[in-house]
């Protein structure tokens, strides 16, 4: 049970968090906090939290510091947290990137107070209106690092996690921002590039957006996603990114190259080939 926690960030993964905690009475109080006033006025409207306060107020008040936010602005906010709190609090992100911020903090005297995490759950909405009850359930959550962070500040939230119903991983920083790349951030990239590749044809034909289908609109989805959050994991995870372009360039390559020789043979190869991701998603 946590007394007091400050949620930096009260959009759909510190809204979701906070939602599930207090649908299991696991957080008795949450402050949040955000640079934006209508995001705590709604966040406060939905029941998301309890209270907002300035940033150095909420953390001084708090045992948990959650931090949900884009990439690249949680490394300073996390390093100024990190000097405000003491001895016994818990400072955790939620970041889809890990080794630039774990690299930031190597060296900060309470680093063992911080505790890297990455529940892998996520829509293409953003803002206090995308959290939703359950959301983290049956998912994993990814702690990186573990052998930097104090044994009870690792305890603590792999108890809220495991109550959220999340099956827990351990790996270093580097190996998640590897994983996250081919696993999630290609997700994005291709459907970002997929939507680019639909509307340049919608300049010429828009009858092809009254016929899109289910399969077009769940492929295209991600594609909705907000930039402002996309853009700095792709900078900060640059080379594992580009090294999974690669691939998957490579991979579009040989279907193309099938089509243009006439080598169903092998084209059928790669679909069944393709065929075998059912073992792992059903």
């Amino acid at each position: 049970m946590v007394d007091t926690m400050t949620i930096v960030g009260v959009g759909l993964i510190g809204g979701s968090f906070s939602l599930g905690l207090k649908d299991r009475g696991l957080v008795r109080h949450v402050i949040g906090v955000s640079d934006t006033k209508a995001s705590l006025e709604k966040a406060l409207e939905l029941g998301l939290i309890d209270e907002a306060l300035p940033l150095e107020e909420a953390v001084r008040r708090s045992q948990l510091i959650y931090v949900a936010i884009p990439v690249d602005v949680t490394v300073p906010v996390v390093r100024q947290i990190m000097d405000l709190i003491g001895p016994s609090q818990i400072v955790a992100d939620a970041g889809s990137t890990k080794l630039a911020l774990c690299e930031s903090l190597a060296s900060h005297p309470l680093r063992s107070r911080f505790v890297a995490t990455h529940p892998m759950w996520g829509t293409e909405y953003s803002g206090p209106e995308a959290a939703v009850h359950g959301a983290f359930a049956g998912r994993s959550c990814v702690i990186c690092s573990k052998e930097d962070s104090a044994p009870d500040a690792v305890a603590l939230l792999e108890s809220l996690y495991t109550a959220l119903g999340m099956n827990m991983v351990y790996m270093d920083a580097n190996s998640h921002d590897m994983h996250a790349a081919y696993i999630s951030h290609i997700s994005h990239i291709t459907s970002f590039a997929l939507a680019n590749t639909v509307l340049e044809k919608e300049k010429e034909d828009s009858a092809i957006f009254e016929l899109a289908g289910g399969g077009f609109e769940s492929t295209v989805r991600l594609a909705k996603s907000n930039p402002s959050m996309w853009l700095p994991i792709f900078q900060q995870n640059k080379e594992h990114v580009l090294d999974v372009l690669n691939e998957h360039i490579a991979q579009l390559r040989k279907f193309k190259s099938c089509l243009e020789k006439e080598n169903y043979a092998y084209l059928r190869e790669l679909m069944e080939s393709a065929n075998k991701i059912k073992r792992i998603i059903r």
